[in-house]
């Protein structure tokens, strides 16, 4: 399929993270753009303002007339997430329209380009942020599609202004239902492949064997820059001639030496088979990031960015939207908003947040993401939230799924072990906030709604109403 073949682009789940970067990608090329998507969010905003048309009805009579009036010229791009009794779907697929996955939109775009695909069940986002802002910075001309606001882009896309040869592209390689496998980089990094997503996969056994078929599908004479604590046969498949770097904080073929944390900033030299550098400094917290800020060295040395431009890049990196986020800091509060949503990912984050507040009460509120994963990992979930001195509950977040039954936040709650713990719905935690703020450092945790409540619990830290404490 060509996309030449096309003038009219019509997105159904528009304001998804990787969705939006697609549409901004047509629409700067020249394309006619228009979205569906269920709720009205700040992406969903940005993308109006810069001319994207959204509705927010899945109701026929909002299909664009150019749609309507031009079905062989129209391509349709699809997220998982919309339902299988969606309207719009289901007349479009009756009429025969063009319609593809987004997975799929996104092979099409790099097939052609020299591609650095990023892949892991945790840690893709930030670190395609990385080799991003590494790149950019460093003059190479490349675009990438992220799965986050890169805080220094402000933008979930870049693109490049095509001057070389060959596109330089990065892009986060998504696992969920297998939509890397459309992908054949030049240059993949794997940070981890834990037991996630058992909705699609069943079992664990299911996700490395797709690994394995993703790391298969690197191009001849390309690199694979791989976490050294993945599983050993996820390279099983891999292709011969393809060079594999193993890396982690503490060893592997590339790895950190002399880590130390000065005020608020993580300081280390990166070891390298392809040379080693000195007095890194990354602004972003957390010993995970250390390990992405790694993985994302790596790619610049392979495409021969100088080692003070490296050193300079890695320490203007300003981190990516709801990444270890510092949102408030003041009256004695410090606010940090993050993304983490597996286990595995919260426990990195707060094994950070402890080494770098170590006598201070920690108090996390935690929103569960979908009932078949907080079922899967209901025992680590409780382990990895019992770091907390505090810990809120809110109900679980269903996004795509329907209730399991007995699978609740009530049923994790039981499972912690904290010393202080509550289930609170959103709209109440303000006022609990409000009756009890005797913590030194809140953190919000989760892939959900949960968002909405920066900017509320900003507003309530700035004004310094902390009620009885």
């Amino acid at each position: 399929m060509k996309l030449d073949n096309y003038k009219y682009i019509y997105f159904l789940g528009i304001g998804g993270i990787g969705m939006s970067a697609i549409a901004r990608w047509f629409k700067s090329k020249g394309y006619s753009v228009w979205g569906y998507d269920r709720t009205r969010t700040s992406l969903t905003e940005a993308l109006e303002q810069e001319g994207i048309m959204v509705h927010y009805e899945d109701d026929l009579s909002q299909l664009p007339s150019e749609v309507l009036e031009h079905k062989q010229e129209t391509l349709v791009v699809l997220t998982p997430a919309i339902p299988a009794e969606h309207q719009e779907w289901t007349y479009l697929k009756e009429q025969n329209y063009q319609i593809c996955k987004r997975s799929e939109v996104l092979g099409i775009i790099t097939a052609s380009a020299f591609t650095v695909a990023v892949a892991g069940t945790h840690g893709k986002t930030t670190t395609s942020s990385i080799v991003t802002h590494l790149l950019h910075h460093s003059g190479v001309d490349c675009s990438a599609f992220l799965g986050g606001i890169s805080t220094n882009l402000n933008s979930n896309l870049l693109i490049g202004k095509g001057e070389a040869e060959r596109e330089t592209v990065v892009v986060e390689a998504d696992e969920y239902d297998r939509s890397f496998l459309t992908l054949y980089p030049d240059v993949a990094i794997v940070t981890s492949a834990d037991a996630d997503h058992l909705d699609i996969y069943g079992d664990s056994e299911e996700l490395i064997r797709t690994f394995q078929r993703f790391i298969s599908q690197i191009k001849p004479g390309g690199y694979l820059i791989l976490h050294e604590n993945t599983d050993p046969r996820l390279t099983d498949k891999i292709k011969e001639g393809v060079q594999v770097i193993r890396y982690s904080l503490k060893k592997g073929q590339a790895h950190v030496q002399d880590l130390n944390i000065r005020d608020r900033w993580f300081e280390f030299d990166a070891v390298s088979p392809l040379g080693s550098i000195e007095e890194l400094r990354l602004g972003l917290p957390g010993f995970h990031n250390v390990e992405n800020t790694l993985a994302a060295v790596l790619v610049a040395q392979l495409l021969q960015v100088p080692e003070q431009i490296i050193k300079a890049g890695v320490q203007t990196f300003r981190g990516v939207k709801r990444r270890f986020e510092f949102v408030f800091e003041g009256n004695g509060k410090v606010y940090i908003d993050d993304y983490a949503h597996h286990p595995k990912e919260i426990d990195a984050f707060m094994t950070s947040l402890r080494a770098l507040y170590p006598d201070k009460k920690i108090k996390v509120l935690f929103q569960p993401h979908l009932y078949t994963r907080t079922r899967d990992f209901a025992k680590e979930f409780a382990e990895s939230l019992d770091k907390a001195d505090e810990l809120v509950l809110l109900p679980i977040y269903p996004a795509r799924e329907k209730p399991i039954p007995g699978v609740t936040s009530e049923m994790l709650l039981e499972l912690t072990n904290c010393p202080v713990k509550e289930l609170v719905p959103k709209e109440k935690v303000i006022e609990k906030l409000s009756n009890n703020s005797s913590f030194d450092v809140l953190a919000t945790v989760g892939a959900g709604d949960i968002d909405t409540l920066v900017s509320p619990i900003r507003k309530f830290l700035e004004n310094n109403r902390y009620g009885l404490e």
